[in-house]
């Protein structure tokens, strides 16, 4: 694996995979809050249970932290799993009233936090459209 690659996929990887590990077990009002916010990008998760809803949340996350972790996940795999995960969280920034200025693009005081994530869709964008293959990548 490339220095690069290892940089663009450790630094989320540890950060996601935190995150996810730090939601299990979450209180069922925390996950009715996120559940609507996330509601409003896709609804069926909606339907859900607050507690379905958190072990969805905090389990994906880990798989997505994981995945970019691993080293024999392939990169543009690892890519692709980060850019569903960042762009579902880059279209709820953009969907939930709020958080961002009036022009529906810039961060509010309260968007800041959650704009943030366009980072990570650049990474995974960096990940998916990178040239060449890992090393440590099987052969297609």
């Amino acid at each position: 694996m490339s220095l690069s690659s290892a940089v663009l996929r450790a630094i989320p990887g540890a950060f996601i995979l935190n995150s996810g590990v730090g939601k299990l077990g979450m209180d069922a009002g925390t996950a009715a809050h996120m559940q609507g916010m996330a509601a409003q990008v896709v609804p069926a998760l909606g339907k859900l249970t607050p507690e379905q809803f958190a072990k969805f949340l905090s389990y994906g996350e880990i798989a997505v932290g994981a995945s970019l972790l691993l080293p024999f996940v392939p990169r543009r795999v690892a890519g692709l799993a980060l850019a569903g995960f960042s762009g579902s969280l880059v279209a709820m920034y953009l969907r939930t009233p709020g958080i961002t200025e009036a022009d529906g693009i810039r961060p509010s005081q309260e968007g800041t936090a959650i704009a943030k994530d366009s980072w990570l869709l650049a990474i995974a964008a960096a990940l998916v459209l990178s040239g060449g293959k890992d090393k440590a990548a099987p052969e297609a």
